[in-house]
């Protein structure tokens, strides 16, 4: 089993939801962090962990924003963080699989399945080891209680359930990673950063 740190500057969590029942809103989350178990030979048998702070969250429109983040939906004071970690892994074909775990927003936690592509192992600019991968899903947000809504005049609502989200995931071996820490005068406990 390989443990590997997942690189924020690479990575993306990006998701997308209706705004009257017509266009489309997307947003992402600027601090991502967590770390991959990955076993090459079976990688049935990886698992991992990946935590956004929910502060970080842009659609580029301050004010949508800012109500993302208040009460009515993530309430970012109070539930600071989302986490997923994978608990089961089943190979669908090649490189493609489904990885099932337990997702956590505003302390309720809930099961979701990502489609995900394990887009290969590649060596860095350093040459430090380093794996890429693709997760897709939809989730309904009022399964997390994030239930705000305005009904429209016309019918329907102003936010639409469903979201989709969407992970490009960079990561690099971790003793790449305690390595080059070790050698800028830094120690790194692995696992320590890892549970942060």
């Amino acid at each position: 089993m390989q443990t590997f740190v997942i690189d924020p500057s690479h990575t993306d969590v990006s998701f997308a939801a209706k705004h009257m029942m017509v266009t489309t809103v997307r947003g992402k989350f600027g601090a991502v962090e967590g770390s991959l178990e990955i076993d090459p030979d079976a990688p049935e048998r990886s698992g991992g962990e990946i935590r956004v702070v929910v502060a970080s969250l842009s659609t580029g429109f301050e004010a949508r924003d800012q109500h993302l983040r208040s009460a009515d939906f993530f309430d970012a004071e109070n539930h600071p963080t989302i986490v997923f970690r994978a608990t089961t892994i089943r190979a669908r074909r090649d490189d493609q699989y489904d990885v099932s775990g337990d997702m956590t927003i505003r302390d309720v936690t809930r099961p979701v399945t990502f489609q995900v592509e394990l887009l290969g192992f590649y060596n860095g600019m350093t040459g430090a080891r380093r794996i890429g991968l693709s997760a897709r899903t939809k989730i309904n947000r009022k399964e997390w209680g994030l239930n705000w809504n305005v009904a429209l005049e016309a019918g329907g609502w102003l936010v639409g359930d469903e979201v989709r989200l969407e992970i490009d995931v960079a990561a690099e071996e971790a003793a790449t990673v305690a390595a080059g820490a070790t050698e800028a005068g830094v120690t790194v406990d692995v696992a320590e950063r890892s549970a942060a």
